[in-house]
C-alpha cells in the first residue's frame, strides 16, 4: 500500500500559505490560494508562467509541485523584462 505524500507548505507572493500535496499541479495549487499565475501558451514553450521555486526557475503550465525536506516552499513570480 502506497503512502500519500506529506504536503509541503507553499508560500505564495500574495501573502498566503497553503498546504499542497507533492505531485499537484502549480497553476490549480495557485488557483485555490487566490494567487494569479500568467499564462499564455500552456504547453511550456512560451514562458509566461515562469515562477520561482525557493530560487529555481519553472513553468508553472507544465511543472508540478515537488516534495522539500524542509517541508516548505517559496514561490515568487518571475519577471521577464521582455514578456
Amino acid at each position: 500500500m502506497k503512502r500519500a505524500a506529506t504536503p509541503v507548505m507553499v508560500h505564495w507572493p500574495n501573502g498566503r500559505s497553503t498546504p499542497v500535496p507533492p505531485g499537484s499541479d502549480w497553476l490549480q495549487a495557485a488557483a485555490a490560494a487566490g494567487q494569479a499565475i500568467p499564462t499564455g501558451c500552456l504547453g511550456g514553450s512560451c514562458g509566461a508562467c515562469e515562477i520561482e521555486v525557493n530560487g529555481r526557475v519553472v513553468r508553472a503550465c507544465i511543472a508540478t509541485v515537488p516534495a522539500a525536506r524542509s517541508g516548505d516552499l517559496r514561490v515568487e513570480l518571475a519577471s521577464d523584462p521582455y514578456w
